[in-house]
């Protein structure tokens, strides 16, 4: 497989992660300090996440809402609510579009609105997408262009519920390039099987659509998450909502869907589904905690919290 997912990347580095001391959060408060692992008392939300590379993310908040994630190469995603909801969500930066495992140099810009159901559960995403090339250079120079708009995209996601447990059974996207005669021409699918509260498996295809007709998948991956642990995963801290859109910003990013969980899985693997013989591959870990049983440490990344 041209990638080797999420998970992989993250494992290469676990041997060799750094201190991480005397952190704080963008009010300069104190995060949990893992070397003391003192812990927090009382309310908390999750502030950073940390490779001995760097950070692959910081959450930013106003009062207990989140407002802001700041992710590689200083994209930034914002979010917006309504009441208690999340009503609209904006990301300016830069993703592995292309799944090889490398954040592109294309640039990404995206407006997603939510949607609710009768019982206030997220059953619909619409967005508005463009990709930013920079142009090739001019002779004799060497120097790359300006960015401009390579292409642009309109896009709906439409989300399932079981109908015994309530938890969430699939994600369906169509898209189609923003023209005038507009007309869906990719989807995906995502399904999702649990085991108890966890995400246990994540079927996903990718492919085309004629009309209304979905084409056999041009790409099958599945995503399995297994050894669960019984303690807390800091990614419970982080609205649902915000979760679904980190799982759908590119076309295959459910080998984070462990972040759907309560609990942490401590082995992983994806499978290639298209080859005559599946391939597979497979990681663990073992976490750490602190005294309230928050992880601190699993997959090769530090996990920091702030008090609310």
């Amino acid at each position: 497989m041209k990638r080797l997912f999420y998970f992989i990347l993250l494992i290469a580095g676990f041997s060799s992660i750094h201190s991480c001391k005397d952190l704080t959060d963008e009010e300069g408060n104190p995060l949990l300090d893992l070397n003391e692992n003192t812990g927090l008392i009382g309310p908390r939300a999750l502030s950073r996440e940390v490779t001995n590379v760097g950070m692959i993310a910081e959450y930013q908040y106003t009062g207990l809402l989140l407002t802001k994630v700041i992710t590689e190469k200083a994209s930034i995603t914002d979010v917006e609510w309504s009441g208690d909801k999340i009503s609209r969500l904006t990301f300016n930066g830069f993703l592995d579009l292309d799944n090889d495992g490398v954040i592109d140099t294309d640039s990404v810009s995206y407006t997603q609105q939510y949607t609710y159901g009768n019982l206030g559960k997220l059953t619909m995403i619409s967005e508005n997408r463009t990709i930013f090339r920079r142009a090739a250079p001019v002779p004799p120079s060497t120097v790359p262009g300006p960015y401009v708009v390579f292409a642009k995209t309109k896009a709906i996601y439409t989300l399932t519920y079981s109908s015994t447990t309530g938890k969430l059974a699939s994600i369906v996207m169509r898209r189609g390039n923003d023209i005038p005669s507009f007309v869906y021409t990719d989807y995906t699918k995502a399904a999702y099987s649990y085991l108890g509260d966890n995400v246990s498996s994540v079927a996903k295809e990718v492919g085309k659509l004629t009309g209304t007709v979905f084409e056999d998948a041009d790409k099958k991956f599945t995503f399995d998450f297994s050894s669960y642990d019984s303690q807390i995963s800091g990614y419970t801290l982080l609205p649902f909502e915000y979760k679904v859109s980190v799982l759908i910003s590119t076309d295959i990013n459910d080998d984070r869907g462990l972040i759907l969980s309560p609990n942490s899985p401590k082995r992983a693997s994806a499978t290639d589904m298209m080859p005559a013989v599946p391939v597979t591959v497979v990681v663990s870990t073992n976490y750490k905690y602190d005294p309230q049983t928050y992880m601190t440490q699993g997959f090769g990344i530090n996990y920091f919290y702030k008090p609310l």
